[in-house]
């Protein structure tokens, strides 16, 4: 089988944007202050993995009692929560760290949500909010002849 040709591209149909099919987004619970029941080992899991889609920090509480304060970056699922990890940017300090589920008290989603809100059509709106107030200013550039 050959290689389509220039006139063969030019009689294909033409794609229309508007009818193909759209995969929706990931749409993003409200979690934010919410601090959830760890009494099941799958109550720990669902709470981490909505602590790791989360988009602002959260508050875990070891079995020894100490808090970190910070975001959720990665998390490693294993068999057991023994051998499944999240892993955190902590506020005070920075350095990474690595906590195993099974040390995990308390969780609370106690950072506010950097990006809720925000929608492609809130960006859409205010650039052509902003691009209208640059034209009442005057900032369009000189022509130049």
């Amino acid at each position: 089988m050959s290689a389509p040709t220039h006139a063969d591209r030019l009689h294909q149909p033409q794609l229309d944007p508007d009818k193909l099919e759209v995969a929706p987004g990931t749409a993003h619970e409200a979690v934010q202050g919410w601090i959830p029941e760890l009494a099941a080992e799958n109550d720990v899991r669902i709470a981490l993995e909505k602590a790791f889609d989360y988009r602002g920090d959260v508050t875990v509480t070891r079995k020894d009692g100490s808090k970190i304060e910070g975001y959720i970056f990665d998390r490693i699922t294993g068999a057991t929560l023994d051998t499944s990890f999240v892993r955190i940017l902590p506020q005070a300090n920075h350095q990474r760290l690595k906590i195993p589920y099974s040390d995990i008290a308390a969780l609370a989603f106690t950072g506010r949500d950097t990006a809720a809100g925000k929608s492609w059509e809130a960006w859409v709106k205010k650039y052509w909010e902003s691009k209208a107030q640059a034209k009442k200013v005057g900032i369009d550039p000189e022509p130049l002849d």
